[in-house]
């Protein structure tokens, strides 16, 4: 982990600097975005400063209970509120993303921007488009990280009721409430903390992964049953949704959330992958066990990224194309496959 104080000075004093703060999160929020985004405008209010947030689009509905999320602005359906909002800012952070194509149509104005940038990520290899940039792949979620450099520029616990909640839903939501990703015993000793100071777990699960319609439900038995594909010899297992599957079962924003990871609980899979079609190209998601970069696997097929052992793309046409791409690479990672399939005792 990265000595999180050589960052709080610099941080501080931009802060401090600053009359018109903005944060902005990556598209398609999901729970670290969102909490992260929200977490720190709840410290920098402590500051007297303002800060306004901006979500390249909509954020799904099962995050929509959280503190000030109506404070955010939703980029693809307000763009003149939003750029507006952009060019009077003076400061800019970046939460949870390592490049700036993950900023939608927000970002050729924040690239325009004049402002002093910040990046807070804890994804890999992140492109040097801040003046300052706080990045720590060691870390659970963003979240994680915006606890720890808050809690430093804090000399201490911060005990605000929704900073606690938004940094809770973003380390679960990243691990899948501890079911994957990276976590540590810093991660369950920040958890404990929070716990400690109040957050209410079983309704913020309750509210978070147990909070979808019976549409969802048909949908997720649908696609396990008619759209499952197990590759045994390569390790690895996928599902592919139509625009016609979506549609049949009236697909919301977020019903898919969770769908990549299904597949890991199948014997002798080290790599999930998720296709859903979507208008002219299809979005991928990929997870994996032990060492087997999906990252990797993503960049070079689906000009993408994200964490070892989750990460995502995706590839302009019909989902058959990227179904197809997808199966006629995946020989050339057979022995990784076959080396993270030994490795995690499969």
């Amino acid at each position: 982990m990265i000595d999180i104080g050589k960052y709080t000075k610099e941080f501080k004093e931009l802060i401090t600097a600053s009359d018109h703060i903005l944060l902005i999160c990556h598209i398609n929020p999901d729970g670290d975005a969102a909490g992260a985004m929200l977490a720190m405008r709840r410290w920098i209010l402590t500051q007297g400063k303002e800060a306004g947030m901006i979500s390249p689009n909509a954020l799904q509905n099962f995050l929509l209970w959280m503190t000030d999320t109506d404070r955010i602005v939703d980029f693809h359906h307000n763009q003149e509120t939003g750029a507006a909002i952009i060019k009077e800012a003076d400061l800019i952070i970046m939460m949870d993303f390592n490049t700036s194509s993950r900023m939608g149509k927000a970002e050729e104005f924040i690239l325009a921007s004049p402002a002093r940038k910040v990046m807070i990520d804890h994804h890999p290899e992140p492109d040097h488009i801040a003046d300052l940039i706080i990045s720590d792949t060691d870390r659970s979620s963003t979240s994680e990280l915006v606890y720890s450099l808050v809690r430093e520029l804090n000399n201490g616990d911060f005990n605000d009721k929704a900073f606690s909640e938004a940094i809770y839903v973003g380390i679960v939501t990243d691990t899948g409430n501890f079911e994957h990703g990276l976590y540590n015993g810093d991660t369950m000793r920040t958890v404990g903390t929070l716990l400690d100071q109040g957050v209410d777990k079983d309704r913020i699960l309750n509210r978070v992964f147990s909070n979808f319609s019976a549409d969802r439900i048909q949908l997720k038995g649908y696609a396990l049953d008619k759209r499952m594909v197990v590759l045994p010899e390569y390790h690895a297992a996928y599902i592919w949704l139509t625009k016609e599957d979506l549609e049949k079962h009236k697909h919301q924003k977020g019903d898919t959330e969770g769908f990549a990871n299904m597949l890991l609980t199948i014997a002798g899979v080290v790599l999930s992958v998720l296709f859903i079609e979507r208008s002219g190209f299809t979005k991928i998601s990929l997870r994996s066990k032990g060492n087997f970069n999906a990252n990797a696997l993503s960049r070079m097929c689906f000009n993408g990224g994200g964490h070892r052992n989750a990460a995502g793309g995706e590839m302009a046409g019909r989902i058959e194309n990227a179904v197809t791409h997808f199966r006629s690479v995946l020989p050339q990672f057979k022995q990784d496959l076959d080396a993270a399939a030994l490795e995690v005792g499969l």
